[in-house]
């Protein structure tokens, strides 16, 4: 076998190990996990807007409950918080829809802007940064807020074994900080 051909095989492929890899790969490959994350929860989102709208009553029946603290250790002393009023019930599930649709138009807003500078220098990159972290932040405060602190805390949700959400706020507050953390890492051009 001539040496030219045994030393083409036995080399290893392009890129095989990041040493090898230009610098622009690194970079594209890292920003494009930031941008892929940021979309991922922005279609998580675009679901639970499109359930919450096509399903209006099997989640309203969700606010209902925890509001009207009708599912919680019967005789405890904080049933003075409840409200039973249908019309308030409805204001805040429509007040939870509208934070939800707001949180599905900045993430994919935000994930548009990552997707334009991908291959930006990193300063464009970081910029286009301003609207995702808004969008995660606002993601991260309705989880805490909304449903860990009022429902979990001052309707008291915990105390309910069927209508208690604070599981699932908690795990979406957990990824959504995760990616709120990765996306706030400064992006340079000078990236491993």
């Amino acid at each position: 076998m001539p040496k030219a051909r045994v030393a083409l095989e036995s080399a290893a492929p392009p890129f095989a190990d990041s040493e090898s890899r230009p610098p622009e790969v690194a970079i594209v490959i890292t920003r494009t996990a930031k941008m892929l994350l940021l979309a991922a929860i922005a279609l998580y989102y675009t679901l639970v807007v499109f359930n919450n709208l096509t399903d209006f009553d099997s989640n309203y029946q969700f606010v209902h409950h925890v509001l009207a603290m009708d599912g919680t250790i019967p005789g405890n002393h904080g049933m003075w918080r409840a409200l039973p009023s249908p019309a308030i019930q409805l204001a805040f599930y429509l007040s939870i829809i509208t934070w939800e649709i707001a949180n599905m138009i900045l993430l994919w807003w935000g994930a548009l802007n990552l997707l334009r500078t991908l291959k930006s220098p990193a300063p464009a990159f970081n910029a286009a940064k301003r609207v995702p972290v808004m969008a995660l932040t606002l993601s991260m405060l309705m989880w805490l807020v909304a449903f860990l602190s009022v429902g979990g805390e001052w309707f008291l949700m915990w105390q309910s074994h069927t209508w208690d959400g604070r599981e699932a706020a908690f795990r979406m507050f957990a990824v959504v900080g995760l990616v709120l953390l990765l996306l706030l890492q400064p992006d340079t051009d000078t990236q491993p």
